[in-house]
């Protein structure tokens, strides 16, 4: 069964998505970075260009062919995936297709309404049993 993790109270969500991302990939898992649009998909490939600053995320969007070798994959239109370990998501909403991964990761903002929205989600897996932690990065 699908494992969920929440990490609430980022100060930046894309940051957040991008240090989780590589730390993922250091411990060898595929990474998933779902988006609710393209500018968001935009802002977030171009943040893995730059981040950490003394190293590299390899990573390339979900339409392109090296989708199927790279560590980290961004999206935000396909259900077909290139593996099923690790999903990030930076919707507001529950993914339809989230039970297909091992292992997803729900980011929430310090932002009232997002807050709001996150604890929607949680209570959505929770109330389906499923396995589940949290992050809080306030404390961090």
């Amino acid at each position: 069964m699908t494992k969920v993790d929440f990490y609430t109270g980022s100060p930046d969500k894309l940051r957040t998505a991008c240090q989780l991302s590589h730390k993922a990939m250091q411990n060898g898992l595929r990474v998933l970075l779902h988006t609710p649009d393209e500018s968001i998909a935009n802002a977030l490939d171009k943040l893995l260009w730059h981040y950490p600053a003394t190293a590299f995320i390899p990573h390339c969007r979900s339409h392109e062919t090296a989708a199927q070798e790279m560590p980290v994959v961004v999206g935000h239109q396909s259900e077909t995936f290139s593996h099923s370990e690790l999903l990030i998501s930076l919707h507001t909403a529950c993914l339809p297709f989230f039970s297909r991964f091992a292992r997803v990761i729900e980011i929430v903002s310090m932002d009232a309404e997002d807050a709001r929205l996150g604890r929607e989600r949680y209570k959505f897996y929770k109330d389906r049993g499923y396995e589940m932690r949290h992050f809080d990065l306030r404390n961090s």
